[in-house]
């Protein structure tokens, strides 16, 4: 394991969603300061789309953690079938065993105990991830549960979570019902370049390094992986597989070569391929530091790796003479085969025409 020898005490980009590594900088402190203010005042449906690896659910669970130990949480990891469904789920979290499937006395039941929650200073909310998978009818029941109420106050707090399908969804003609009852609608896009170094240098961090166990190559390439943004789950993927080809390597930092390595297979790598040929053409080591090889030379962003010393300053090139004559015969092939063709063809007109000579047939044919 790297851990150990780049001096962390944890893996720093695992993939898990984990309160501790939220990157509570930008749009994110942004957007989870928003939630959390609405969902304490009881405002009740927040709705947050991204794309896949966004940090959609890491943000849920640092919501979460916000929240007094009264705060009973009914958590759904992918959303119920129908409305049904959905109403026996928080009733039997709530500990409930209605007497009736009927919609109405169960969201009576449902109701009472919201009241009962309510009155002892609680809070209930539900979480409902990967909602951009979810029924009309779920969304429909979802805003009836909105409307329970006591005085202004929401009796639950709803969260639903999905991802950019989840706006398509919600803005539909159809939707204006459930759309007027959102409270917060939040939207969370890719990191910027800037953000991606500030959140990568977070991690480390957290885990107990410190940002030299990238060189100075290493943060470079990193930026130009992402150099059109990206979304955490992938910028975690290309650290930690970097981490562990370096340490594999026997390297004390992530340099130009290993993130290239693994930015090849996860189809990132065009942008680094150019840096490093920029290195490689100025003469700089990969690792910005004498211990290191220096970057080695390749033709194209997918070629493998050479281990040959590289002139940059060589100038020998084919000879160029050689090139054009070889390069001129089967035109010249083709030409001659023409010029045949053409006087053949004349030849066997001029025998059919009946004409008395040559000049008379040439005559008859052109002019």
């Amino acid at each position: 394991m790297y851990t150990e020898h780049f001096g962390l005490k944890m893996l720093p980009f695992e993939n898990v969603p984990d309160p501790v590594f939220f990157f509570d900088e930008g749009e994110h402190a942004r957007i989870r300061q928003r939630i959390t203010e609405s969902l304490k005042a009881g405002r009740g449906l927040v709705v947050v789309t991204g794309s896949i690896g966004s940090g959609k659910t890491t943000l849920s669970q640092m919501i979460k953690s916000y929240f007094s130990s009264k705060l009973q949480l009914i958590w759904m990891a992918m959303p119920p079938v129908n409305r049904m469904d959905l109403y026996m789920f928080i009733a039997r979290e709530l500990g409930l065993t209605p007497s009736s499937t009927e919609t109405v006395f169960v969201i009576n039941e449902i109701r009472d105990a919201l009241l009962k929650i309510n009155s002892e200073d609680g809070k209930c909310m539900i979480i409902i991830d990967e909602s951009h998978m979810i029924a009309d009818d779920v969304l429909d029941a979802i805003r009836i549960l909105n409307n329970l109420e006591e005085g202004s106050l929401k009796l639950i707090q709803i969260l639903l979570l999905g991802q950019d399908e989840l706006m398509d969804i919600i803005k539909r003609p159809e939707m204006e019902p459930f759309r007027q009852r959102i409270a917060t609608l939040e939207m969370i896009g890719k990191m910027d370049t800037d953000r991606i170094k500030k959140y990568v240098s977070h991690r480390i961090q957290i885990a107990g390094g410190d940002d030299s166990i990238f060189s100075e190559t290493g943060w470079e390439a990193l930026c130009k992986a992402f150099g059109s943004g990206n979304t955490p789950r992938t910028i975690n993927s290309l650290c930690d597989k970097s981490l562990n080809i370096a340490f594999e390597r026997g390297k004390n930092a992530v340099d130009v070569d290993d993130i290239y390595d693994v930015a090849k297979g996860m189809g990132l790598s065009r942008e680094v391929f150019h840096y490093r040929l920029e290195l490689m053409k100025k003469g700089k080591d990969a690792t910005s530091t004498k211990e290191h090889d220096p970057v080695k030379d390749e033709t194209s962003p997918s070629a493998p790796l050479l281990t040959g010393d590289v002139d940059v300053t060589s100038t020998s090139s084919p000879d160029i003479s050689k090139i054009d004559r070889k390069s001129l015969k089967i035109p010249l092939l083709v030409l001659f085969v023409s010029i045949v063709t053409f006087i053949m063809s004349i030849s066997s007109y001029c025998d059919t025409s009946g004409s008395s000579s040559i000049m008379t047939c040439l005559q008859q044919l052109f002019f």
